[in-house]
């Protein structure tokens, strides 16, 4: 196929957004070769904009920094908006979002608590999988996660987590290995709610009453391997060790504080279940070193391959 046409919103005004797109699309390993990128963020961002200016554009809006929060908000929330608007529309074949202040988003009016929640309603579908991915790890093998809770207080977990949530966003999950990874028969296995997943019911009983019966419907699927549930402080090393394609994590931490420790720089956070490719780089917006030249953009550079690699898997099987 030709180059991958993918929309890139910019992030945050305040944040590393802007310069590691800036970096990841200027890198010296393909990443500007590989696909043809579309920018979407605002205009006034001074010497990156100038960077960037090659580029194709759909601007948003002018960035002021007397505008603070509200403004930075305003115009992440406009960008995400255009991108969707954009891939529905088939104008570009996937997005990538740069990191966005969640706060900024909500002072600015908009009642999402993330990316996740927000392209979910953008693009009209009933349920997404929030997904993470690190291709490349120093332990060994990738490791894929499905999150089967996400932006949620810990307290709710345990009344959120039913078998009807199991089984929708683990089989969505499963659709994206499928369909934009090209694994035809994942392996997949489980992380317990609770310590050592439960011990049988003496820690607790989800594994018991939720996780059994939701494992048993997917078990129907002839074309999926399931592993197992294991203890949520082992279980990944089913992936490092090549023998899972995915670990399926009951609640955010319990899956990022792995990612983030061993892959904080190849973490590529992934929605499964829209009707287009959208990925993220899987850190903030990391205000501190924003504009310092000190920001790492491998996350964003992973995140453009990955994108790509799922728009031309999209086309193929089309």
């Amino acid at each position: 196929m030709n180059r991958p046409r993918v929309g890139i919103t910019l992030g945050d005004p305040r944040g590393i957004g802007p310069e590691v797109t800036a970096a990841a699309l200027a890198s010296v390993d393909g990443v500007a070769d590989g696909v043809e990128a579309v920018l979407v963020g605002p205009r006034g961002l001074g010497e990156i904009e100038r960077r960037l200016g090659h580029l194709a554009r759909e601007t948003v809006g002018d960035w002021d920094p007397a505008g603070g929060e509200k403004l930075a908000g305003e115009l992440s929330g406009r960008a995400i908006e255009r991108a969707v608007e954009l891939a529905r529309a088939g104008e570009v074949d996937g997005i990538v979002t740069a990191p966005i202040s969640k706060a900024a988003l909500r002072a600015a009016g908009y009642p999402y608590p993330g990316h996740t929640e927000f392209l979910q309603t953008l693009a009209g579908v009933d349920e997404v999988t929030m997904m993470m991915a690190a291709e490349r790890t120093p332990l060994g093998g990738p490791l894929r996660l499905a999150l089967l809770t996400a932006h949620l207080p810990l307290r709710e977990v345990p009344s959120t987590l039913d078998v009807r949530l199991f089984t929708r966003r683990t089989s969505i999950a499963i659709e994206a290995l499928r369909t934009w990874w090209g694994i035809g028969r994942p392996r997949v296995a489980f992380a317990g709610l609770n310590p050592h997943a439960g011990e049988g019911g003496l820690f607790g009983t989800e594994e018991i009453e939720v996780f059994g019966p939701a494992l048993e419907r997917l078990g129907a699927d002839p074309d999926l391997e399931i592993l197992g549930v294991f203890p949520g402080d082992t279980v990944f090393l089913k992936a490092l060790g090549g023998q899972a394609d995915l670990i399926v994590t009951p609640y955010h931490d319990v899956g990022l504080a792995v990612l983030k420790t061993i892959a904080m720089n190849e973490g590529v956070n992934v929605t499964a279940g829209l009707p287009f490719p959208r990925t993220s780089p899987d850190h903030g917006t990391a205000m501190d070193i924003a504009g310092r030249g000190k920001a790492d953009p491998g996350a964003m550079r992973a995140a453009i391959d990955l994108c790509a690699r799922f728009c031309a898997a999209r086309v193929a099987a089309s």
